[in-house]
């Protein structure tokens, strides 16, 4: 019998703090969550003051009844489920579980699963938070009903199967509105002109850019206005007019927040929202070490702070003066913005001394990677500024001035280790000018006139588009990349070459949202919500009385809608294939593997075939076409047309030209598709054996 009990949500931080706490004490896995609003209803008791009827979650009976026996058993229960809103309400759903054990039951958080984090957790437990549980509560109530309501007005008014939420349907907002600034933007012609000068002497060149006229900024709007320029530069004497010489510096980022995680790792790495998530978990939970066991790598990745404890602090100082030197390190404080809930630290490192390259062989691939970006931004946060010696000129001509600029970097400081994704193209300009005198005569090379269009902004991508939420406010850290996913399931949106893009489907959802929710739909509502969820949180706010102001008049707003809008006709994209059985053209539909094509003469032609897609790059085996395929994971892998006929092609990997094939993968792909194969014989049997005894 344990004499204490600790529970956490996943059997992998069940297995990597098991070590810290001793042989009397027993860890469990809950496994997420236990209870939660049913799926087949609503679940909300509006009547009786939008009381929640929360159930048991299906098949988790024979693990709450092994909870309730060991809890019985022990004579201390902890919860170390996460420490944010939804952790803290999944300690109190447990702790009602095991209600006869609540004497017992404390609450302990720890922001990473280290030896002395969670000693410490153990001996210093406190009670659940409430107010924290009803800030997870409002949200997922007020989510609920806002789905439950309005997604059946999607169902009568446009079809079955679509969802409206709160969160989702602002993001789809963003996305669509992005797409008619896109459409209706019109281009604005405008020029650059650009001088190619040569210093006499040493014969140095270097580039100069148009400024204006008699010390004056002048844009050139037109071809008319550029000639004119021409003209008049037409055998002008260029002179150095004034020369200054000065000193850049460049601090370093402050370390990851979740949003600034998941934008690095687009930009960088090219994950998407939720690989991102998937892999921090993993790397939060704990990575099998030889010698020390399994251990948390990274502090909790779940925050919008930047704030770091003084323990990790002074293990990052003295790595990095073991590693650089004492000019390279430097104390450094990070202001978390005030809409920020400041629980946790920013994202970081546990351990200083595991450098990305010592335990790379432990890691799988997408891990080292991210946890390489983790480690290096942490650590380039507590260094030194870098240092840039700089150099600007201005050039006269008939009047008209140039302009020239250069920079050369004197000290790299944190750079020797990180530079944010946002600073590449400024770092790859890096460039110093000859050394001009002031009153020094130039030889005009050449003019170069360029004629430029202004562009229209461009489409969000998941990093920008998580970008734009949190400037906005609109949701927080745990609800960026869910979000993202379920609207890209929805086909409400779709991405293309990393850009999402609004669906036919998404735009009309979106219309009738906006123009039928005003005031659930919008930007400033979403933003407003979530501060004061953020309210509750701190006790400053009741979260009925919160829903209780939200729903009077949302129920009317619905009921108006119902009775007032009409049926929207969804209209299937027609693609340019012709149907084989009846001559119609073929229309694009969606299934539960995706998209496909049908004809749109169903029910008297039944015809339908998937979109295979290609590449252009042959296969490496017998030279015919490679076609992409997807796994019922989803996950892209490229086989040869000829397969399994006379070509045993089949990669993960997208092939290159001259490149060896590895027959091992295609085993191993192989292999994965058979138990898959023989897993459906045996649910179908079973299906099957089940119908006849009854």
């Amino acid at each position: 019998m344990a004499d204490k009990l600790v529970i956490v949500e996943s059997p992998a931080k069940a297995n990597t703090i098991k070590k810290f706490l001793g042989g009397s004490t027993k860890v469990l896995a809950s496994m997420g969550h236990i209870r939660d609003l049913p799926k087949s209803k609503m679940g909300i008791d509006i009547e009786h003051d939008f009381e929640p009827e929360y159930i048991n979650i299906r098949g988790k009976g024979d693990l709450i009844k092994s909870l309730k026996k060991e809890a019985k058993q022990a004579k201390k229960i902890y919860i170390a489920t996460d420490p944010d809103r939804e952790g803290e309400a999944i300690a109190w759903h447990l702790s009602t579980i095991l209600q006869e054990e609540k004497s017992k039951i404390t609450r302990v958080t720890f922001n990473e699963i280290t030896k002395g984090a969670v000693q410490k957790a153990i001996k210093e437990p406190r009670n659940i938070d409430i107010n924290l549980v009803d800030a997870q509560q409002a949200r997922r109530v007020l989510d609920r009903i806002v789905g439950y309501k309005m997604s059946p007005v999607l169902w009568k008014k446009v079809r079955r199967g679509l969802s409206a939420g709160r969160v989702q349907s602002v993001a789809v907002k963003l996305i669509v509105d992005r797409e008619e600034e896109i459409e209706h933007f019109i281009p604005e012609e405008y020029w650059h002109l650009y001088a190619n000068l040569q210093t006499i002497e040493k014969k140095k060149e270097f580039e100069a850019r148009f400024y204006g006229k008699d010390g004056k900024k002048q844009e050139i709007h037109t071809e008319e206005e550029i000639k004119k320029i021409l003209k008049e530069l037409d055998k002008a004497k260029y002179l150095v007019t004034e020369v200054k010489r000065g000193e850049k510096k460049r601090n370093p980022a402050p370390p990851f927040t979740t949003s600034t995680m998941q934008q690095e790792a687009s930009r960088k790495l090219g994950f998407t929202l939720k690989k991102t998530m998937s892999i921090a978990q993993g790397l939060y939970e704990g990575v099998k070490m030889p010698e020390k066991g399994t251990i948390g790598l990274i502090t909790y990745m779940r925050t919008d702070s930047t704030r770091i404890s003084e323990e990790a602090r002074a293990t990052a100082k003295k790595h990095i003066v073991e590693s650089y030197g004492e000019k390279y390190y430097e104390n450094r404080y990070y202001k978390t913005s005030k809409e920020a809930q400041d629980a946790h630290e920013g994202i970081r490192p546990t351990y200083a001394d595991l450098e990305p390259e010592k335990i790379k062989d432990y890691l799988t691939k997408d891990q080292y990677k991210l946890y390489k970006l983790i480690y290096n931004r942490f650590m380039a946060s507590q260094m030194a500024t870098a240092i840039y010696d700089t150099i600007s000129a201005s050039i006269d001509a008939n009047g008209y001035t140039f302009k020239a600029n250069g920079q050369m970097i004197k000290f790299k400081g944190f750079m020797t280790l990180y530079v944010e994704g946002t600073d590449q193209t400024e770092q790859e300009q890096e460039a110093m000018l000859p050394d001009l005198k002031e009153k020094e005569e130039l030889k005009l090379i050449k003019l170069n006139p360029k004629q430029s269009f202004t562009e229209p902004p461009p489409r969000y991508t998941e990093a920008s588009l998580v970008k734009a939420l949190e400037e906005k406010e609109i949701g927080r850290p745990s609800t960026y990349s869910p979000t993202i996913t379920t609207i890209l399931e929805r086909r409400y949106i779709e991405k293309n070459q990393k850009k999402l893009e609004p669906t036919e489907l998404g735009k009309i959802v979106n219309k009738l949202l906006t123009e039928n929710f005003t005031d659930v739909v919008n930007v400033e509502f979403t933003a407003k919500i979530e501060n004061e969820f953020d309210e509750i949180a701190m006790g400053k706010e009741e979260w009925k009385k919160m829903i209780r102001e939200f729903y009077t008049p949302f129920e009317k707003e619905i009921e108006k809608v119902e009775k007032e809008l009409e049926h929207v006709e969804l209209v299937d994209e027609v693609s340019d294939v012709p149907c084989e059985k009846c001559g119609r053209m073929m229309v694009y539909k969606f299934g539960r593997y995706g998209k496909f094509l049908a004809c749109p003469g169903y029910p008297e032609c039944k015809n339908a075939k998937p979109i295979v897609e290609t590449i252009d790059v042959p296969c490496p085996k017998c030279g015919a076409v490679v076609q992409v395929r997807k796994t019922k994971r989803k996950r892209n892998y490229y086989i040869c047309e000829n397969n399994p006929a006379s070509c045993d092609y089949i990669a993960w990997n997208k092939p290159k030209k001259g490149e060896k094939w590895n027959p091992e993968e295609a085993e191993e792909i192989k292999k994965e598709t058979e138990k898959k194969a023989k897993k459906s014989v045996k649910t179908k049997s079973k299906k099957k054996s089940t119908t006849r005894k009854r």
